[in-house]
This record gives structure tokens, C-alpha cells and sequence, in this order.
């Protein structure tokens, strides 16, 4: 799991358009990293949308944005059109990626104990070092934390 002040480990996973996408293709930007649980679900559209409505800061930042979770690139697809989002959403469907960030755990619901998701976000800088690691973390929160982390203050 990386950490505040490690080198990210690079991954490779396809988008909601079904193009392979690397970590270091973005080396020289900034990137922020969330991971949701499920697309379109109420928690991860607040979160995703929080991105999207700050995305002209970020991108002003020199950062890009990637959406992480299980879904599949179909799923994906649907819910970047019907939201808008700007930037790409990353299949993960076995969950190795997630579970290699340390965003892939126990659970619960309803008093239910489950594996999946916990939501989370990281903040790489454009050295490929995270800046901000944020491990169960609330959608608002999340977008709130990461930007700021962004802009430095």
C-alpha cells in the first residue's frame, strides 16, 4: 500500500473505453486517484461529481483525475455520459489494484460484513510520489482534501 512520501506503484487498467491506461503515462502532472465502490450509487456520484465540479481547478493545477473501482468499462462508460465527468474512470473488476492500494477490505452494511471498496483517494505529484493518501475517507471530504492538497495550502 503506498504511503504519504513513496513512489506510487504503476498499474495498468483499462477505461470506460475500453484503452488500456497507465500510472505513468501521467508522470510530469499532478494526478488524484479516488476509488468508489459502485458507479452511480449516491456516496460515489457526490464524489465523483465533487471532482467534476472542481476539475477546471485541478486541471489548472496541472493534474488529471482518475475514477478507480470494480465496475465494468460498460458501466463505466454509461455513468461518465450520464454525468459528464471529464476525465477517465478505471475498471479494476478483480480488484488487484485496489487491494495492492489498500482500498480493498472488510465492509459492512445493515449490520452485513462484506469485501469491497472503501473509499479513498491519493494525491500523486508529478515525480510519481504520493503527497496525500486518504484511506476511508467521506465523498465530500474526499474532494475537499484532495484539492486542497492540490493547491498547497
Amino acid at each position: 500500500m503506498p504511503v504519504t512520501g513513496e513512489q506510487a506503484p504503476d498499474f495498468e487498467l483499462t477505461n470506460q473505453d475500453g484503452k488500456s491506461v497507465k500510472l505513468s503515462d501521467y508522470r510530469g502532472k499532478k494526478v488524484v486517484i479516488f476509488a468508489y465502490p459502485k458507479a452511480g450509487t449516491p456516496g460515489c456520484t457526490t464524489q465523483a461529481c465533487g471532482f467534476r465540479d472542481q476539475f477546471p481547478q485541478i486541471e489548472a493545477g496541472n493534474a488529471v483525475v482518475l475514477g478507480l473501482s470494480p465496475d465494468k468499462p460498460k458501466d463505466l462508460l454509461k455513468w461518465k455520459q450520464t454525468e459528464n465527468f471529464p476525465y477517465d474512470l478505471l475498471s479494476d473488476p478483480d480488484h488487484q489494484t485496489l487491494e495492492a492500494w489498500g482500498a480493498w477490505g472488510e465492509r459492512s452494511m445493515y449490520g452485513r460484513k462484506f469485501m469491497g471498496v472503501i473509499r479513498s483517494h491519493w494525491v500523486i505529484d508529478e515525480n510519481g510520489v504520493v503527497v496525500d493518501e486518504q484511506i476511508k475517507i467521506s465523498p465530500k471530504d474526499s474532494v475537499e482534501q484532495a484539492v486542497k492538497t492540490l493547491s498547497g495550502s
